[in-house]
């Protein structure tokens, strides 16, 4: 009984020609236009990694140089020569391979020299392959340096290496130097795509970067891979499932979470992924190193946003679309660290006893930005910090406010004694005419401005009633659009979560799960609400309570906004969509629920109505008092045809144009964003001026 082997998929589809060498079109091209034109050399040097083709592209020439129809770029294959140097042929008495790892010696050398002044049995050349050419000693390379100097016009030597610069300087500059090079992923997946279709073996698309990945460019080890893969593989073929359970690799939905929770700053769901991780029996230094790969591609997304379309990155598309997703929610200085951060953790868990607690500590320091030894490499935490509150501060000026936001009505009894004092002085010390306020002829009677028509320059800071009589238009003006009113009262009071009688959604939803179908929940907005969208760019999710869903905000004004009516049914609409399941959900600014607005602390002048120029005085304290025990009036007056409030938006991209439009937040002084800078830099890292102040 015969045994039978099955031949290795890498000795199996052995390139037969410089066309089929996959990935190395640098060196094949340039040798078949050699062989073409008949420019053949005595001495050949072929450098490169393992297993990207060095041996067999020697066979290659060496075949094509003793072809009948040679020397020639495409062999015919049906010669005697071209039969016996096929990748299955038996040989030839005129091409000799050595091992110089075995035969490295000078009294092989010496043989090898003795042997090349034989002219050839039955070719046109003969040829010395030398692999491992670096393994020769220099007492070797001295017994060889005449004959590769000056040899007869029938001998042509080839030697191949890993290690280009071990060769003697005299032999190497003898040669011509073909540098081989790793095979890119894209060649490389097309070469095992046609080996996967001759098996006849089916592979799930998912399972071929994992290979590639095993494989590290190499063909010959990505071959062996795949050939692992395919002999174990069950009725359905090669699944993915079974691909990372074989090859030890960490599945990309735990490298997705732990990338999600450390943007989030979720400590919760980073540690459950390390417990899954170890559940599981996955390596801890495994998964930081494979995490430390989708830091460098989020990196490189980051700096080169198209680093997908140029090759930078190699991953399918929807990988690609969720890492662009992800770097646009980091910024490359906490990319950056977190990158140092797990480079040095995975050499501290280089021989370990307790890799897992390596790896949570690892996963503490990304975390939190100040636990860094203190050093000159501690500028990174640094940065993290400072980009931080660089987006604080820079969110703010850039935000949409509504058109009209009237106060909310207040207990008058708290906020009245210390308004009425501080009433009069601000249109007292106004110079200019257009500074000061115009009170009204009767008490039913309110001056409308619009905001654009405000003077520049504002008076001190006084806390003012919101629900004020008619006269006291002259602290602060009134609301610029009457219509917008109900649409201001449901923004601020729908930040408050609804109650928990609601149905949950189906299965037990956390962040994590909340996070991996984001871009679904993104979509459904996109195609509904594109102003929400705009919104909801800002937001981060925060954690997720039995059914509620907490939105975090940069700012407050922006967590009022998406707590709109209108935004939030969207956001439900696409909850249920995505998830399934009854939803309520929260918006936060910075950790804090959005509440609703408080009444602004800086009154801003009005400019006289156009029919009152003459009346400037504003009234006494004792008349403001007065006016105070008087309801406000059931209506905004009609008697002032010169200005009409705006027209309502009638829809959500109107109403956002008309917004931006607007000046930002509440009236108030005119913002310093240097001043801004300083103090948060003073709160946050307990910085000072250089100046002392």
């Amino acid at each position: 009984m015969v045994a039978v082997v099955a031949l290795a998929l890498y000795r199996k589809y052995r390139p037969a020609t410089f066309a089929e060498v996959v990935g190395q079109e640098h060196v094949t091209e340039p040798l078949r236009v050699a062989l073409s034109a008949k420019r053949v050399n005595h001495a050949y040097l072929f450098s490169g990694p393992r297993g990207c083709g060095k041996t067999s592209s020697a066979r290659i020439l060496a075949r094509s140089l003793n072809c009948e129809q040679g020397p020639t770029p495409d062999p015919c294959g049906v010669c005697e020569s071209c039969i016996g140097l096929a990748p299955e042929g038996p040989g030839t008495v005129d091409v000799v391979e050595l091992d110089a790892a075995s035969h490295g010696g000078v009294d092989d050398a010496r043989e090898l020299r003795d042997r090349a002044f034989y002219a050839p049995a039955q070719s046109r050349y003969r040829v010395f392959i030398v692999d491992e050419a670096h393994m020769v000693t220099t007492q070797g390379f001295n017994a060889l340096l005449k004959i590769v100097e000056e040899p007869p016009e029938h001998l042509v030597f080839i030697f191949a290496t890993t290690e280009p610069e071990k060769v003697l300087g005299t032999i190497r500059s003898r040669t011509h130097h073909y540098p081989f090079r790793l095979i890119p992923p894209g060649a490389m997946r097309e070469l095992l795509e046609r080996n996967v279709a001759a098996e006849g073996v089916t592979v799930e698309r998912s399972v071929f970067p994992l290979v590639i990945r095993a494989g590290g460019g190499s063909a010959r080890d990505t071959q062996s891979v795949l050939d692992q893969l395919l002999a174990g593989a069950g009725p359905d073929g090669v699944t993915y499932e079974r691909a990372v359970a074989l090859l030890g690799v960490t599945d990309v939905a735990l490298i997705d979470d732990m990338v999600d929770a450390l943007a989030a700053n979720d400590h919760a769901t980073v540690y459950g992924t390390v417990d899954r991780l170890v559940e599981a029996g996955h390596d801890p230094r495994r998964f930081a190193a494979d995490l430390l790969d989708r830091l460098r591609d989020l990196v490189l997304l980051r700096a080169v946003p198209d680093a997908g379309a140029r090759g930078l990155v190699s991953a399918p598309a929807d990988e690609l679309a969720r890492m662009q997703a992800q770097s646009e929610r980091i910024g490359p200085a906490t990319l950056s660290r977190y990158a140092e951060v797990v480079n040095t953790g995975l050499t501290e868990m280089r021989g370990a006893t307790a890799p897992r607690l390596l790896l949570e500590l690892l996963c503490a320091r990304m975390l939190l930005p100040a636990a860094v030894p203190v050093d000159p490499a501690a500028e990174s935490a640094v940065l993290q910090r400072l980009e931080q509150l660089e987006r604080r501060v820079t969110a703010a000026p850039g935000q949409a406010a509504p058109a009209a936001r009237p106060a909310q009505p207040t207990p008058a009894p708290q906020e009245a004694p210390p308004s009425q004092p501080q009433a009069a002085p601000p249109p007292q010390q106004s110079p200019a005419p257009q500074q000061t306020q115009a009170p009204q002829p009767t008490q039913s009677k309110q001056t409308y401005t619009r905001r654009s028509e405000q003077a520049p320059e504002p008076p001190a800071r006084e806390p003012v009633r919101p629900a004020s009589p008619p006269p006291a238009a002259t602290e602060r003006p009134a609301p610029a659009s009457p219509p917008a009113e109900p649409q201001s009262v449901p923004q601020q009071a729908e930040p408050q979560p609804e109650p928990q009688s609601q149905p949950s959604p189906a299965g037990t939803m956390d962040a994590a799960a909340i996070r991996r179908v984001w871009p679904e929940i993104e979509r459904y907005v996109r195609e509904h609400s594109k102003p929400t969208l705009a919104l909801l760019m800002n937001a981060t999710v925060q954690s997720v309570e039995g059914n509620t869903l907490v939105l975090s905000m940069p700012t407050e004004p922006l967590a009022r906004q998406l707590s709109g009516e209108s935004r939030v049914r969207v956001l439900r609409e696409a909850l249920m969509h995505a998830v399934g399941g009854e939803w309520s959900v929260q918006c936060v600014a910075g950790g804090r629920p959005a509440l609703a607005a408080p009444p602004p602390a800086t009154p801003q002048p009005a400019r006289p109505a156009p029919t009152r120029p003459s009346q400037r005085q504003a009234p006494a304290p004792e008349q403001q008092a007065r006016q105070a025990e008087q309801p406000p009036p059931p209506e905004p007056p009609d008697d002032f045809p010169d200005v009409p409030p705006p027209p309502e938006p009638e829809d959500e991209d109107e109403m956002m144009a008309q917004a931006a439009r607007e000046p930002v937040g509440e009236p108030g002084p005119a913002r310093d964003p240097e001043k801004e800078m300083l103090e948060l830099l003073a709160n946050q890292l307990g910085a000072k001026p250089l100046d002392g102040k």
